[in-house]
């Protein structure tokens, strides 16, 4: 087994474990691409692609929510309807940016010392919704209002910046607006899915000559590889997930996000 496919194993473990959790998959890859002495620029479709897969371990997990909405919307039942507008509101904001900052964006997810950085002010940013937020009740996310699922959707903007987390931008900004922890974490799930599909889609496109020419050195291979590991780890980890949030609230990742953050910033500055 080759050096690349050792890396490969490694990010996909790191991606799988981290993609749901509020302490940013791209910046943990950045680093660890940064770590095994890689050009973060090298790896930049492989960390974007492989999310994609762990993202579908929702799609697995979730399958019968996914089976009742698709046949609701048939059906054009209501409930189903209205978690369809919800998430498709809420992935507006994201697609729009994305296009639009581009360049900006591929050159902080060149950048480790940004993702120290947005570790630390996540956690603190974490620590503090987590003390001054009211937690409603749980409702499913279907009955979330619109106004709040595409509030949310601009919240999830602050994930372009490597180091937020997807998932920490969305979860924090809806338990900010009085959501519960539960359905905070489900919807941040189900905007997964066409948030990461679209940023896949779209790296595979910018990037089909090289890849195509197989003049990146990263390629298919370690990228099939990657997206199975990340997949089969993250299905662990979302269940894990639910139910340590449920017990133990984001306290505990926001402590780790800064001592992370802490320890990457001092090594990036002394290397």
């Amino acid at each position: 087994m080759d050096n690349l496919t050792i890396t490969a194993i490694l990010l996909g473990i790191v991606e799988g474990l981290t993609e749901f959790l509020p302490v940013s998959s791209t910046g943990h890859l950045i680093l660890a691409t940064e770590l095994f002495g890689y050009d973060a620029a090298q790896w930049e479709v492989f960390n974007v692609v492989i999310q994609l897969p762990a993202v579908m371990a929702v799609v697995v997990l979730y399958w019968r929510t996914f089976w009742n909405v698709a046949v609701g919307v048939v059906k054009r039942e209501r409930d189903a309807l209205h978690l369809i507008r919800n998430v498709l509101i809420a992935f507006i904001p994201s697609a729009i940016l994305g296009v639009l900052l581009k360049k900006r964006i591929d050159a902080m997810l060149e950048t480790p010392i940004i993702v120290a950085w947005a570790l630390i002010v996540g956690g603190i940013a974490i620590l503090v919704i987590e003390r001054l937020s009211k937690q409603g009740e749980y409702k499913p996310v279907e009955k979330l209002p619109v106004t709040k699922a595409f509030a949310i959707g601009v919240m999830q903007c602050l994930s372009m910046i490597p180091g937020v987390s997807r998932s920490g931008a969305t979860i924090m900004g809806a338990l900010s607006m009085g959501v519960n922890r539960k359905t905070a974490a489900e919807f941040s799930f189900f905007l997964a899915v066409p948030t990461m599909l679209g940023a896949t889609v779209k790296q595979l496109w910018d990037h089909r000559e090289e890849m195509a020419a197989h003049t990146s050195p990263v390629g298919w291979s370690e990228i099939a590889v990657g997206s199975v590991v990340s997949f089969v780890v993250a299905l662990v980890v979302i269940k894990f997930f639910i139910s340590f949030v449920a017990r133990s609230g984001f306290a505990p990742f926001a402590w780790y996000r800064i001592v992370a953050g802490s320890v990457a910033m001092a090594w990036l500055l002394w290397t």
